[in-house]
């Protein structure tokens, strides 16, 4: 006879709620949002994945259907699988999601608009092999992030009796933001200040260069002086901007203070003149972007799929059309074109042809270099006065090898791992950054 062990004089608690561990484990619950996921989850993949890939893939054009083609195609399509599911994810992978973003568009995409066009934004200089070959290595490159990233699923275990302690939540010290406040308008006032007040930062790029040039700071070879005076000038008054967001959208006692909120609109006034997009580039204000709605809605995955799926859209029909600030009015040539893969074909997205071009400037004599354009990289503030053997950045150096005229050329990180050490040296190198990444956006959500 079984035996119940519940008494009248005790009611049974409700079930908790499930905890992430939980959900992680045994799946969220259905809601009409969750089947509203799903129901999107096919179309979206099978858009990114398939649809797209081959609709450009199927235009007509002057280029060739050699091998170099059919491995960029397969490559477009690895890339729209990995965004689907960094799309499609339960949790917010920001790093991958960024990370699959750009070698969809940038890598992907564009590329193999160029392809079927048979045009590219940048001379490939060197014979078919080598461009067969890049895109060879930046499949390799991604394979081995991906690898990097299933690594880093290999939690450490937990304490004694299987109870992992509860994380902390992150806080921000008030009088550290304070101090970070005043040094955000400090270097921004400068930054200002030096490039002749706020109106030069409503006019164009091109009068920015030439107001940090007339400034004294860029001269010669030598861009640590200007990359020193823009990082200063921008970047701490954005991570203040979003603190104190952050610190007036969970803080009652914050949006009481009247202190609080005037520094915030300080910051955010203090944002629009320094991180505007008609002085900055593209990606730069749409990091701005992305960085304010993940502040504001930091849990939404929501949010989180619409951003990462509209910026698709965006770099399709919007980054190619929206240098309209890169130059002032004498030298500024609008896009004319009747077809949407022409963009892709004729402006930024040189990045598999630079890499096919400095496997060739590797192969016509100078080699690997063993770490020294990391070095240059890591230690760019040195200035030139006192390291003159100080390595010039990769893609200046490709386009001088060149002979371009403009050398402010791409150079993505499968080109400069490549550079420094090889193949493997490329693959193992990305097999970090996939496990760094992976580790971030775990910690984060």
């Amino acid at each position: 006879m079984a035996t119940d062990i519940r008494t009248p004089s005790v009611k049974a608690a409700p079930p908790a709620p499930p905890t992430p561990a939980d959900e992680a484990q045994w799946g969220r619950v259905t809601t009409p949002r969750t089947l509203l996921s799903r129901a999107l989850s096919v179309p979206l993949a099978l858009g990114f994945t398939v649809f797209l890939p081959v609709f450009v893939a199927a235009q007509s054009g002057d280029g060739q259907e050699d091998a170099a083609f059919w491995l960029q195609l397969v490559l477009t399509m690895y890339a729209g699988a990995r965004l689907s599911a960094m799309v499609l994810t339960s949790r917010r992978k920001l790093l991958q999601g960024s990370f699959w973003l750009f070698v969809y568009m940038a890598m992907g995409v564009a590329p193999l608009a160029q392809a079927v066009l048979g045009r590219v934004p940048t001379p490939v200089v060197g014979p078919r092999s080598d461009l067969t070959l890049a895109i060879g290595l930046v499949l390799l490159g991604c394979t081995a992030f991906d690898v990097g990233v299933l690594l880093a699923r290999h939690r450490p275990a937990g304490r004694a009796g299987g109870s992992q302690k509860e994380p902390r939540p992150v806080m921000a010290h008030r009088r550290r933001l304070q101090l970070l406040t005043a040094i955000a308008f400090v270097c921004s006032a400068a930054f200002i200040v030096k490039l002749g007040g706020p109106a030069v930062f409503f006019s164009s790029r091109q009068e920015i260069i030439a107001g940090i040039q007339d400034a004294g700071v860029s001269n010669g070879d030598g861009q640590a002086g200007q990359a020193l005076l823009r990082g200063f000038g921008t970047v701490p008054a954005l991570l203040a901007m979003l603190l104190y967001t952050r610190w007036l959208v969970t803080s009652t006692y914050a949006r009481r203070k009247v202190s609080v909120i005037v520094t915030w609109a300080a910051l955010i006034a203090l944002n629009l003149v320094v991180n505007n997009p008609i002085s900055n580039p593209r990606y730069w204000f749409l990091t701005v972007m992305f960085a304010m709605l993940f502040t504001l809605f930091p849990v939404s995955a929501a949010m989180y799929r619409v951003a990462l799926s509209m910026a698709v859209v965006v770099a399709l029909l919007v980054f190619p059309f929206a240098d309209r600030f890169r130059y002032d009015e004498k030298n500024y040539k609008p896009v004319e074109t009747t077809s949407f893969l022409e963009p892709m074909a004729l402006k930024d997205y040189d990045q598999i042809g630079m890499f096919a071009n400095t496997i060739t400037f590797a192969d016509s004599g100078p080699g690997h270099f063993y770490g020294r354009q990391l070095a240059g990289s890591v230690f760019f503030a040195v200035p030139r006065s006192v390291w003159p053997g100080k390595p010039r950045d990769t893609g200046v150096m490709v386009g001088q090898w060149m002979g371009t005229v403009n050398t402010n050329l791409s150079s993505p990180i499968w080109a400069e791992l490549w550079l420094d050490f090889g193949p493997l040296g490329m693959g193992a190198g990305l097999l970090a950054i996939g496990y760094a990444a992976a580790r971030v956006d775990r910690r984060y959500a």
